[in-house]
């Protein structure tokens, strides 16, 4: 009956070393007011001076989305009042942003049009205490992008995935680490609801501030029945800014929504004008890397790597500098990423530790490993055996392998060892032939034993199914 419409505003802080107009240092933590000057929080007297290395790392972001760049740009004063924002004005874009344009694919084939990426500066944090409010200007002046879509959603799952897809665009070109728990990557969602068919909008509302994907869906879902039972009610939706409770899910109001008269902007006057020469524009197209969506592509298509394992490779650029290294030379560069898939990943669990992926076993030790595999002088089990050794240790693999390890097994005498486990075992036999599955793991454990480990596990269960059966 009813359907959302939903735009996102995703405000994604860039990994410059130092603030945007200052050279106050954007490190993540410290103590409460030590990472600002008079600059970031705009003391009478100071100029600011834009950081060059901010604007390159937006125009990259800008290209890696498909945005139109635009060569020239202007900053300006967005005016409000708030404890956080000690000027009273963000310095922003407005009318002139630097990227334009663009889109993010979706899994469905949906496209979500980006409207514009632009520049600005972070505001504060405050920080609640009992019935005080105290303020930390450490985070204030930090470069952000802000990117805008066109309220093409239709639902949370379209929101949070287009969400995760910029997420991952962003740390493959390096711009940002968009770590959500840290807030350097933040999204507001701006809901409408209209009765299916009907194409005018309706009147939104906005949540604010959102750092994680569930808190992104909970609050679509909380604001769409919220619409939804005021609209059934005969009421009318209020256009207002609400904040989202993480302890319920729920929202509440903050204010009247602004619309930007409210803001007053205006050029700053402190900044001159940003002129993108073509050398500088054509460097960065020339710097980017190949995108997730097109590696992913060649990792199905061209090596065959299972979807969700490309999927897993694809999200973290150190990753999947990693798995290229270690498939360089082998046959099955499926094997490789199924090591790293199980076994490393089982033990680098964090998204910190997977995008700045340093494991102690090298790609070349991981490359060794499985053309031993390959060449058949190991088993698939001795090799997850010794993986598992080799990550508790950082060495390679000839230094948990045995003779026996290296002795192989020869694929012949596969089918006599399954007839002597099924002739030694016939309760087993018996159990499997009467529907228990599992039983036929018993019968592949006798196989594994007799031959210390060497025979393919898998190979043994299916020739063991086929003897059975026949």
């Amino acid at each position: 009956m009813f359907e959302m419409v939903i735009g996102l505003e995703t405000h994604v802080e860039l990994s410059t070393k130092t603030k945007i107009f200052c050279s106050c240092t954007t490190q993540f933590g410290g103590e409460p007011n030590t990472h600002c000057c008079p600059i970031c929080t705009g003391q009478p007297g100071t100029l600011p001076v834009l950081n060059k290395k901010a604007v390159e790392y937006a125009i990259t972001a800008g290209l890696a989305l498909g945005c139109r760049i635009n060569r020239h740009s202007v900053m300006a004063r967005k005016h409000y009042v708030y404890p956080d924002l000690s000027k009273a004005y963000q310095i922003s874009q407005y009318e002139l942003p630097l990227c334009e344009g663009g889109k993010v694919t979706l899994s469905n084939g949906r496209e979500i049009r980006i409207t514009r990426i632009h520049i600005e500066e972070d505001a504060g944090k405050l920080v609640h205490q009992g019935n005080m409010a105290l303020i930390d200007y450490n985070r204030g002046g930090v470069p952000l992008i802000e990117i805008v879509t066109e309220p093409d959603f239709r639902s949370a799952e379209e929101a949070t995935e287009y969400l995760e897809k910029l997420q991952t665009i962003l740390r493959a070109v390096k711009v940002s680490d968009c770590r959500m728990q840290e807030g350097s990557m933040r999204c507001d969602v701006n809901l409408s609801v209209r009765r299916k068919g009907e194409t005018a909008f309706g009147i939104r509302s906005e949540v604010k501030n959102l750092n994680s994907f569930t808190s992104v869906a909970q609050a679509i879902g909380y604001e769409f029945e919220r619409h939804v039972d005021i609209l059934q009610a005969g009421g009318t939706v209020e256009q207002e800014t609400r904040h989202f409770n993480a302890e319920d899910g729920t929202t509440t109001s903050l204010r009247d929504k602004e619309n930007a008269d409210d803001y007053r902007y205006f050029p700053d006057p402190d900044i001159i004008e940003i002129l993108v020469p073509e050398e500088v524009l054509h460097r960065l197209e020339a710097e980017l890397p190949e995108l997730p969506d097109a590696k992913f592509d060649r990792y199905v298509k061209e090596l065959g790597i299972p979807e969700d394992d490309a999927k897993m490779l694809t999200k973290y650029r150190p990753v999947s500098e990693y798995f290229e290294r270690a498939s360089e030379g082998v046959t099955q560069p499926k094997t490789v990423a199924s090591f790293i898939i199980t076994q490393m990943f089982a033990q680098i669990q964090t998204e910190a530790e997977r995008e700045h992926w340093n494991p102690d076993t090298t790609a070349e030790q991981l490359r060794e490993l499985v053309r031993l595999l390959e060449s058949g002088k190991i088993s698939r089990n001795v090799a997850k055996r010794v993986f598992t050794s080799m990550l508790e240790t950082g060495k390679g693999a000839h230094d948990f392998l045995s003779e026996d390890d290296l002795a192989g097994f020869d694929p012949s005498q596969l089918t006599s060892l399954c007839q002597k486990a099924i002739d030694e075992n016939p309760k087993t036999v018996s159990d499997y032939k009467n529907g228990k599955e599992k039983a036929i793991k018993a019968l592949v454990g006798a196989v594994m034993r007799a031959t210390k480990g060497r025979a393919d596990a898998l190979a043994a269960e299916a020739e063991l199914k086929r003897l059975i059966d026949q």
